[in-house]
């Protein structure tokens, strides 16, 4: 006999007798993490053992808002972006009932970092275009090749990799999508200094390194789908995370508006309105994605929310400096550094406005997400390509 799933009452209840089981005062930070998960009040939504209760996605925000009321620890998101809001999703769509249970928890309690091999110096925004090459070897691959701007790979414990396994049928079909272990022998991470001088992003290098077929995600051949479901979720999670009004690079500059009147202008007063109403434009529609997500699963929506996301936070960030004037082209400090988290709400005005050039390039290039709404949004022709069913191998490289 099945049971229903648990409402928002059902729920309270929930957290509250784990609470008083479990003192966030007086349990381990790890402990109590690992507790959470086992209770099913991680992600509501995901199955009965896996971190949930097959709850409506709708009722984790009120779960997390009770947890952080009753000063829980977290499982520091910041660090763990690409697991959480990307790794997680696609190991439970195309996972074994075996990999699941390896890697949700540990991911979940932050015990395990991830990152995502999938951008190549050679195939740019065309994702379908990657070289690294995996040859089956009994019951291994053998992968060869180069990533490039992987964020947390210097942190990370996992990786999912996207590789070519098929160079003979078209570029979209011969992909095959795996889990990968960051420690293993023939992996390395090297530093990629950016514009602000710290190396956020690393490039991998990928030598004979050995995968053991357990962990492929889905079938071979099918790593495009098994991508994209990545990608939709990637997008969300950039660019669809909630916010609360003027909360982001807008409330950095309406506060230093409020603050510092001697610095306004007639025309800064415009541009600082407009950019407010479309913010708040953009939260709302926001808004409405994680409504749609609470019943179903990322669509090319997600696109539309990221692409906003990064044109609004290199305009603004640009406003910022315009408004500081000459103390806007300083830069306070250009130490090589390799960070865990982007915080642009607490850095300086001239890291933002380096930082947010790159918006528009990762989780997606601004024009690559343009196509993505134009075709399966709006609706509109497709893009004429003209590769669409030549074998990879032919492709010019």
């Amino acid at each position: 006999m099945s049971t229903a799933p648990p409402d928002a009452d059902e729920l309270g209840r929930r957290v509250d007798a784990f609470l008083s089981e479990h003192d966030p005062a007086a349990t381990e930070p790890l402990e109590f993490l690992r507790a959470r998960y086992d209770a099913g009040l991680a992600w509501v939504h995901y199955p009965d053992g896996l971190g949930g209760l097959d709850a409506p996605r709708a009722l984790q925000p009120a779960v997390d808002r009770r947890f952080r009321e009753a000063g829980a620890p977290t499982n520091q998101p910041e660090r763990n972006g690409i697991g959480l809001g990307m790794a997680a999703p696609t190991v439970l769509a195309f996972g074994t009932e075996e990999q699941k249970r390896r890697f949700l928890r540990p991911l979940w309690t932050g015990e395990e970092i991830w990152c995502q091999l999938f951008s190549e110096p050679g195939a740019g925004s065309d994702l379908a275009a990657l070289g690294t090459r995996a040859v089956r070897d009994g019951d291994h691959w053998i992968v060869n090749g180069q990533k490039v701007w992987t964020s947390m790979a210097h942190e990370a414990r996992w990786a999912i990799l996207v590789t070519r396994t098929d160079p003979d049928v078209p570029k979209h079909r011969g992909m095959t999508y795996f889990v990968c272990d960051m420690t293993a022998p023939g992996v390395e991470v090297r530093p990629l200094r950016q514009i602000t001088g710290e190396a956020e992003f690393n490039e991998v290098f990928l030598t004979d390194v050995r995968i053991p077929d357990e962990h492929r995600l889905g079938e071979i051949g099918d790593g495009w789908r098994v991508s994209t479901t990545t990608l939709m979720n990637e997008r969300v999670a950039i660019g669809g995370a909630a916010a609360p009004r003027e909360g982001g690079m807008i409330g950095v500059v309406a506060r230093l508006w409020r603050d510092r009147p001697e610095l306004r202008t007639a025309g800064l007063h415009d541009a600082l309105l407009r950019l407010w109403v479309e913010t708040e434009a953009a939260r709302l529609t926001g808004e409405r994605l994680r409504q749609q997500l609470a019943v179903g699963k990322p669509g090319p929506e997600g696109s539309a929310a990221k692409l906003a996301f990064a044109d609004l936070n290199q305009r603004t960030s640009g406003l910022e400096l315009e408004l500081l004037g000459d103390d806007g082209l300083r830069y306070d400090d250009w130490t090589m550094r390799r960070p865990s988290e982007v915080d642009f709400t607490r850095r300086s005005p001239g890291y933002r406005y380096l930082r947010a050039k790159g918006n528009s390039i990762e989780g997606g290039t601004s024009e690559i997400l343009r196509n993505i709404i134009a075709e399966r949004v709006l609706g509109l022709p497709g893009e004429i390509r003209v590769d669409k069913d030549v074998p990879w191998k032919d492709l010019p490289k």
